[in-house]
């Protein structure tokens, strides 16, 4: 079979991003501490489950958890573009990893209460206000621009493999060695991105001296996003998809124990399936990512999961519903890398900070109003209700949408 210049040029080497050192220091690390993450993000809900048998009460964690973003996104968002990003993320880091360190110990003796998980939830995700945006906008000094693509579907892609493993392992680790171990690979695994900041030596970005108060540079920064359009459009349709898609912390567990009779192993692996659909998403952008975002994903892609969230509330097999999680996560990582892309690569050095902490605040902000409507779907019908309410709502929201921007292309 021979492969024409043409279309080999529309490719590219889906690792070419880690040509760059740094960014190879801070990969390696983020895989090392994704995997901990993940394997607490399994731990976490089932633990809370167990504890309380309560859709709602389960729904109120992601909701605590993703409050301060929700309330603080737009003041991190000044912070980060006044301060080093280097330094702002090993104050979070160091942050999380006591948080967790103390979580793991309150399982480990047994000690452990409802009240505990809520108060760390909401501590966790007071920190990943400001770690979140940070994360995003550090990228391009590692990389730049040219490469800036390819290293954010690469860290989606490591973000994803660490769904695929983290699920697997911790349903193996809950069922044999314990819930606690979970959170006690967390905490330790804060160390690998400890370890790769000491290593890295970011490209200077200039940090322009200002005299306006917090709440001035706010405004200065919503000013610009409102003046550009495709960042104003973008974040639109991130605040859907970010409020209704990623409600599967509050749904699958539910799922899988009352729909498809699963214990924590069963849960886990279902929770692989989407990593590993996720990962396919990931893989797939970072080898189109020449030329850029394609900016028709933006607006085609939210129907698509949408659809699939709806099918998989309908299924009754074990591994159908695994397909389904796959292909939603396949398409939901597709939206999420090329959002991202358009978000950094359309704003200024000056700007992408606050730019970022809105993109932070519409997609990881709106989840404790998605956590609260999909758990009281669940709470008051059931989980194969709860996955069709959120599937269907993201389709009735997106159809005009996708009409007004054919109509404006057309014009």
């Amino acid at each position: 079979m021979i492969i024409t210049k043409e279309v080999k040029g529309k490719f590219n080497n889906p690792f070419i991003s880690l040509k760059h050192k740094d960014f190879r220091y801070y990969w390696i690390g983020m895989c090392v501490s994704l995997i901990g993450t993940w394997t607490q993000n399994i731990a976490q809900p089932w633990l809370a489950y167990t504890l309380t048998n309560s859709p709602f009460l389960l729904s109120l964690i992601g909701t605590l958890q993703f409050t301060p973003v929700l309330l603080f996104s737009l003041f991190a968002g000044v912070i980060i573009d006044k301060f080093p990003k280097k330094q702002i993320l090993i104050v979070t880091q160091l942050s999380s990893l006591v948080i967790t360190l103390v979580l793991a110990i309150l399982v480990f003796t047994g000690e452990v209460q409802y009240w505990h998980i809520l108060i760390a939830a909401t501590v966790l995700g007071l920190v990943n206000t400001l770690d979140m945006p940070t994360r995003q906008s550090f990228i391009i000094e590692l990389v730049g621009k040219e490469d800036l693509m390819n290293a954010i579907a690469l860290n989606s892609m490591v973000f994803n493999l660490a769904r695929i493993i983290g699920p697997a392992l911790a349903g193996i680790i809950m069922g044999y060695a314990g819930i606690a171990i979970c959170f006690f690979i967390n905490a330790i695994s804060f160390g690998a991105v400890l370890i790769s900041l000491f290593f890295i030596k970011p490209m200077e970005t200039k940090i322009k001296p200002t005299d306006k108060k917090i709440i001035g540079e706010i405004k200065e920064g919503l000013k610009y996003i409102y003046k550009k359009k495709i960042l104003l459009y973008t974040l639109f349709v991130t605040a859907v998809i970010g409020t209704f898609a990623p409600n599967f912390n509050v749904l699958v567990p539910v799922f899988a124990r009352e729909i498809l009779n699963q214990n924590e192993t069963g849960f886990g692996i279902l929770m692989s399936f989407m990593g590993f659909g996720s990962f396919l998403g990931a893989m797939f952008i970072a080898t189109v990512s020449k030329g850029g975002p394609k900016r028709f994903i933006i607006y085609v892609v939210p129907l698509i999961v949408g659809t699939f969230l709806v099918i998989t509330g309908y299924t009754n097999n074990f591994f159908i519903t695994g397909i389904a999680l796959a292909v939603t996560g396949f398409f939901f990582i597709t939206y999420n890398s090329s959002s991202n892309s358009t978000l950094q690569l359309n704003s200024s050095d000056e700007y992408r900070g606050r730019v970022m902490s809105v993109y932070t605040l519409v997609f990881a902000g709106s989840t404790p109003i998605g956590n609260l409507y999909a758990g009281l779907f669940a709470e008051h019908f059931n989980a194969r209700i709860g996955f069709a309410a959120c599937g269907g709502i993201i389709i009735l929201l997106m159809i005009p949408i996708f009409i007004h921007m054919k109509i404006r292309r057309s014009s």
